[in-house]
């Protein structure tokens, strides 16, 4: 899934970590060759955040590539990371091409969970066709998901949108007040202001216990397949 958004293609969307990071903090991800192991060797060097080393070994699964050995390890804010890799048909990477693409696929991974601009969190009884529904009034309201977090708590459905407008720029508050005319008398609508700094993606609290909680993240391939 993380290969298949492809966004590694057009260069990404800025996002708040390509804003914000000093030449320290800026991904350097490097393919070597240990053709007397017979491995390919995936330097990564960058900020660390949760879910780094998921998305990573993600990224290359989807990648029909296979992690043999890895080494990790964290300094303050920083985060190093070495893999020990083949493709599946027990090849290492042969050609500049691969070990660009790669690179580009591992960058785009990296900074995927980084989000700016506004959240959009929503509270409702959960039914079906709830998500369909309000996914559906953000896009007619000219805004562009870019990620997406699930939640449902017993009855209650909890959800968390990371709006753009269509453009990539940032969302006019008279989008958002329209919004919430339209949708605030069904369900609890409350707007944040994320900052351009390093947040990712934070699960919203939920206050009703002892119910079972079950929760979902979408990444930019929600926007894909809602298009």
């Amino acid at each position: 899934m993380f290969f298949a958004d492809r966004d590694y293609e057009g260069g990404g969307v800025t996002t708040a970590d390509q804003v914000d990071h000093t030449p320290s903090f800026k991904p350097e991800i490097t393919v070597e060759r240990l053709e007397d192991k017979g491995y390919s060797v995936v330097n990564v060097k960058c900020r660390d955040r949760a879910k780094l080393m998921f998305d990573i070994v993600c990224t290359l699964t989807d990648m029909q590539y296979v992690v043999f050995h890895a080494a990790i390890s964290s300094d303050g804010p920083h985060a190093s990371q070495e893999y020990y890799i083949r493709h599946m048909d027990g090849c290492i990477l042969d050609t500049e091409g691969e070990k660009e693409r790669v690179i580009k696929c591992l960058e785009a991974a990296i900074r995927r969970r980084v989000s700016e601009g506004l959240s959009l969190e929503l509270c409702a009884k959960d039914r079906v066709g709830l998500l369909s529904e309000v996914t559906r009034i953000l896009r007619e309201n000219g805004l562009s998901v870019t990620r997406a977090g699930v939640s449902t708590v017993g009855e209650q459905a909890v959800n968390v949108f990371y709006v753009r407008d269509a453009s990539g720029n940032p969302v006019d508050m008279k989008t958002i007040e329209a919004l919430r005319k339209e949708i605030g008398h069904t369900m609890l609508f409350n707007v944040k202001k994320v900052p351009a700094s390093r947040n990712a993606y934070k699960e919203p609290e939920a206050s009703i216990a002892g119910w079972p909680k079950t929760s979902f993240f979408f990444g930019n391939l929600f926007e894909r397949f809602l298009a």
